[in-house]
């Protein structure tokens, strides 16, 4: 019943009957990337008359998280490219990282040496910083 209703009142938990009802009637599946995001277009990439091009969107497998899209997928939902990554055939540079979302707030964000939240212990001065007094 909690899945239910979650799925009924909450947006930001995969999608709501609204956006599954217009996909369902109205979308094409173009593809996935690897986190497990699916991407949709309307059917036949047909011009919506009230924005003047096709629309695009994404179904997040769980917490909708916009960090979450790939650099090639943003580009392609934000009309920068007209050809989705799947079509092409992009082999990364030895010199790329794989995409991540953005981590902040959680527990996996980075917290430099001297952050409370890593238990604010700072490394001693070594002798190469002189503390700045007014007047000098």
């Amino acid at each position: 019943m909690k899945t239910l209703l979650t799925y009924i009142f909450t947006w930001w938990n995969k999608q709501t009957i609204g956006t599954w009802w217009w996909t369902k009637r109205y979308g094409e599946f173009v593809g996935q990337d690897e986190l497990g995001n699916r991407y949709f277009r309307t059917k036949g990439g047909a011009i919506d008359p009230t924005l003047g091009f096709e629309r695009r969107w994404v179904i997040y497998p769980g917490y909708a998280e916009a960090s979450s899209v790939p650099p090639g997928w943003w580009g392609w939902l934000h009309h920068r490219v007209d050809t989705p990554p799947v079509d092409e055939s992009y082999t990364p540079f030895p010199w790329q990282k794989p995409h991540r979302a953005n981590m902040t707030g959680t527990p996996a964000a980075y917290h430099p040496k001297g952050s409370v939240l890593t238990g604010g212990h700072r490394p001693k001065v070594t002798g190469d910083y002189k503390a700045w007094t007014p007047g000098e």
